[in-house]
């Protein structure tokens, strides 16, 4: 892949990433729990964490954190966004290359538990109360059922991807 290709790949997933992130705001949470909501947009960011790499979903990642930003028009948006995005990817990254891509659902999950927790944290630096860790079981059980489907997702995206690009080589 050229260097324009995957620029251009590159901005092709951060649209559709934020356009995955848009359309899930118009769906109502699954649960009454503040913060607990599907993460689809992850499944992009999995999905070029194990098919371009990490710097590369990195750079995805926060591109469509302060695009949504403009749209959502608040500081605290931006900060919650960052603090689970960025530990979300972290957890991906230490994690994406351990497991055969069969499992990809499963860094998946532990990149959920690692958003909320990175939400979690924030949530209390911004409130200054640890009363909102009242709100970390349920939000695991979230995690860890919202983690499965958006793993899926990619797992089957990254599949394919896989066999899309092995067709080309052929042709």
């Amino acid at each position: 892949m050229s260097k324009t290709q995957k620029l251009v790949f590159m901005a092709l997933l951060t649209a559709l990433e934020l356009t995955i992130w848009v359309i899930e705001g118009q769906i109502p949470a699954p649960i009454p729990v503040p913060g607990v909501k599907l993460g689809l947009a992850s499944v992009i960011t999995l999905t070029a964490m194990a098919v371009m790499g990490r710097k590369e979903a990195g750079a995805i990642l926060l591109a469509r954190i302060f695009l949504s930003a403009l749209f959502a028009g608040s500081f605290s948006a931006i900060l919650f966004s960052l603090a689970g995005g960025i530990l979300s990817w972290a957890v991906m990254a230490a994690l994406v290359g351990r497991f055969p891509q069969k499992l990809l659902w499963v860094v998946s999950v532990f990149g959920a538990i690692g958003h909320n927790a990175g939400q979690l944290l924030a949530a209390a630096a911004v409130t200054r109360t640890a009363a909102i860790f009242w709100y970390g079981p349920a939000l695991l059980a979230a995690a860890i059922v919202t983690g499965a489907f958006t793993g899926m997702g990619a797992m089957y995206l990254v599949r394919a991807l896989d066999k899309y690009r092995a067709g080309r080589k052929g042709q």
